[in-house]
């Protein structure tokens, strides 16, 4: 069976071929939304974990885990579906404590040095800062633009919670150390 990539930050590694030299129907369809919605998908994984390769991890686990739905739930609804099971794996991820990485004394190799925009580290430190519930009502109402509802079905809760989750998070983001900017003249 060959392998392909995927262009974007993720890198997906999807099947070209089945067994019959045949591209499947679902791997189309599924290929062709992680084309369109792989980079917006990775966006949201970044904003929740603040970092670039756990992100990606989180976005390959996350479709891995729905790539087998996609018949089931159909081309409409499977962003939906792919965002739950990615904030869904957030939370797991999280409750388990395990990080998947182990400090050692050498690093294997060096990173290139991260371009550095103003804000973006602070707005991490301060979402960071705030519980991952909060941080998901947060990163998917803000950053993804969905409603109450669209925020309640994708978490699995309700829109009064959305509503409460929010609301926390806003006053601690708005007292967050982090975001405050001083007006010229305060000295």
């Amino acid at each position: 069976m060959e392998r392909t990539v995927v262009d974007g930050p993720m890198g997906a590694v999807v099947p070209e071929h089945d067994a019959h030299g045949e591209r499947p129907e679902r791997d189309a369809g599924f290929d062709a939304f992680v084309a369109a919605r792989g980079d917006a998908l990775w966006r949201s994984a970044w904003l929740l974990t603040g970092d670039h390769q756990l992100a990606e991890d989180l976005v390959q686990t996350a479709l891995a885990k729905s790539w087998r739905a996609y018949d089931r739930v159909g081309a409409e609804g499977f962003e939906a579906y792919a965002r739950r099971v990615l904030f869904t794996t957030y939370v797991s991820w999280w409750r388990r404590r395990w990080r998947g990485e182990h400090p050692t004394e050498q690093l294997p190799e060096t990173a290139a040095a991260p371009v550095d925009t103003e804000g973006r580290n602070d707005l991490l430190h301060a979402l960071g800062r705030l519980p991952r519930g909060q941080r998901a009502v947060v990163v998917l109402r803000y950053f993804e633009d969905l409603t109450e509802q669209q925020t309640a079905a994708a978490l699995g809760i309700s829109a009064g919670t959305v509503k409460s989750q929010c609301s926390r998070a806003l006053t601690a983001l708005r007292s967050s150390p982090h975001l405050r900017r001083e007006e010229p003249g305060d000295d």
